[in-house]
């Protein structure tokens, strides 16, 4: 049984705790999952997180829109990942694949969002490029204003629901400045002429992920999303209240290898007696249980900040993010040496752990990448 007493720290009120509660429920009932068609797992999954009602977390009310809870965000990310990846994977694009619009969509934009909080529809954020990965001012896509809106060029990759999203929120050049001051952000429906799927992607934790291309790809002004050179302000925006969440997945990631090895420890008999007996298998799971509190501090204090109306977190999730995700690669690593040759066994919970986790030190922004924000941030004053 996981630890549940982090609950009651001063970052979380009684809604949240119910939340957990409930969550926590469904989740026993309803995960794992079979993981063998990941396409159709992760369409289901998106189904039934929908008709549930969790969904409605991942995004604002359209016809009452307020700020979204990055607390629940959280909350909900680390229970799902402790159960199920590609559960956690599957909420949390609705979540990210929507920001845009939660945060700068038009009242015609967020009418996606009646589609995307009820499972009804599938979105994603399509952000990353050949050649600019967390170099997000490289953008290459170019959008061309034309007398019936905007026609796009060039490509995307490493886009997570890739090929099974309706929805894509697509990051172009439009030229008002250089670098970052030159991008802006449109809603393309997959069923634009002119997109393509032009690769699917496989990694070592199955996702859906594919390459994409824009080939004179046509859209109406009402596309863009905010103004035109906004866009990068716009990704950072959703990057700020989304990466505290990436962290939060880890920590369910690096919670359940916790749960795993102290099961593992009190039963596996070595030198007779229990694992657990031993000095250095005890100085491991210390070192594990430390970084799991020290890795939720951080999620969730990055988390209450933006709760209680800070304007950006930016230094605050990237600290987040950065040790979170590091510090779960270490307990899981730890778990492996722990488990010994099941650790390392296809089809273990342990070494499904240790493919899931490596991902979440890249994406929205690599752990080098986090360093350099967190210096500039602090050099900065703040």
């Amino acid at each position: 049984m996981a630890d549940h007493s982090f609950l009651h720290w001063p970052f979380f009120e009684d809604r949240h705790r119910d939340l957990h509660d409930n969550l926590e429920q469904w989740c026993e009932n309803n995960l794992p999952v079979d993981h063998s068609d990941v396409d159709n797992t992760c369409i289901q999954l998106v189904d039934k997180l929908g008709k549930d009602g969790w969904l409605l977390h991942s995004a604002v009310d359209p016809d009452n829109p307020t700020t979204l809870d990055v607390r629940s965000l959280c909350l909900i990310r680390e229970t799902l990942a402790r159960h199920d990846g590609l559960s956690d994977f599957a909420f949390a694009m609705q979540g990210l694949g929507t920001g845009a619009l939660s945060l700068f969509g038009s009242h015609e934009q967020r009418q996606w969002l009646k589609k995307t909080r009820t499972g009804a529809a599938l979105s994603a954020f399509a952000l990353s490029e050949p050649s600019s990965g967390s170099d997000v001012a490289n953008i290459e896509t170019v959008a061309e204003l034309n007398s019936d809106g905007f026609v796009i060029n060039g490509e995307k990759t490493w886009i997570s629901n890739g090929g099974i999203a309706d929805i894509y929120v697509v990051f172009a050049r439009t030229g008002e400045g250089p670098g970052a001051k030159g991008l802006s952000a449109f809603l393309v429906p997959a069923t634009t002429p002119g997109f393509e799927i032009a690769e699917r992607l496989e990694t070592i934790a199955p996702h859906p992920l594919a390459r994409i291309k824009f080939s004179n790809m046509q859209v109406h002004q009402s596309s863009l999303i905010g103004q035109c050179g906004q866009g990068f302000s716009i990704a950072m925006a959703v990057l700020d209240i989304f990466r505290s969440s990436v962290g939060a997945a880890a920590l369910g990631f690096a919670r359940r290898a916790l749960d795993e090895t102290l099961k593992r420890a009190n039963e596996r008999q070595l030198f007779g007696g229990p694992l657990s007996d031993l000095q250095m298998v005890q100085g491991h799971i210390a070192d594990m249980a430390m970084g799991i509190d020290a890795a939720a501090l951080l999620i969730y204090r990055a988390a209450w900040t933006k709760d209680v109306g800070a304007k950006r977190i930016t230094r605050e999730a990237a600290m987040a993010k950065l040790y979170a995700t590091d510090k779960a690669q270490e307990v899981i690593d730890n778990a492996v040496q722990i488990h010994g040759g099941d650790g390392v066994r296809s089809g273990h919970i342990i070494e499904s752990l240790y493919r899931e986790i490596r991902a979440l030190r890249i994406y929205e922004g690599a752990s080098d990448v986090q360093k350099i924000i967190i210096a500039r941030q602090t050099l900065a004053g703040g």
